[in-house]
This record gives structure tokens, sequence and C-alpha cells, in this order.
């Protein structure tokens, strides 16, 4: 169960800087760097990060997001797969 409140949290977390990077975007202000936001996908967040990157409509145009945080989702669903099918 404690597995299941912690990819809730990391998804909601990474739709919410989604929308937040995607603020700084218009507003030419500082944005969060392409890293954190991989590494925030590949903890478990892709799921929300994918959802942000549709409905905030951020980050549709860049090739190393629109194949890479798919693929992270795959990633994430074999792991939540192997962890539960232990």
């Amino acid at each position: 169960m404690l597995v299941f409140y912690y990819l809730l949290a990391v998804n909601l977390v990474a739709f919410i800087i989604m929308g937040y990077d995607k603020t700084k975007a218009m507003h030419k202000e500082r944005r969060v760097p392409e890293k954190r936001l991989f590494l925030i996908a590949a903890i478990g967040g892709a799921l929300g990060m994918l959802l942000g990157m549709r409905f905030f409509r951020h980050k549709t145009k860049h090739r190393s997001f629109t194949a890479g945080i798919p693929a992270l989702l795959v990633l994430n669903a074999v792991l939540v797969m192997v962890w539960f099918g232990r």
C-alpha cells in the first residue's frame, strides 16, 4: 500500500511541475532543468509527467520528451508489475 501512495505523490508532483515549468516558459523566467524532469519521471512519475505534457501542452515538440517519457512510463509499469508480482 505504501508503494501506491508513493506513486500517487510522485505523479502528482510530476504533473504540477510540468504546469510550473510551462508557466515559467511563458514568462521567460528560469525553468526547471530537463534532467530534473526526467529524474522525476524515472523515479515513478512518468504517468504524471505525460499527463502534464498533454494537459499543459508543454514539451510536446521535444523528441527527447515525446519518446523518453512514454519509454519511462513503460519502465515504471514493468517495475511496478515486478514489485507486486513477487
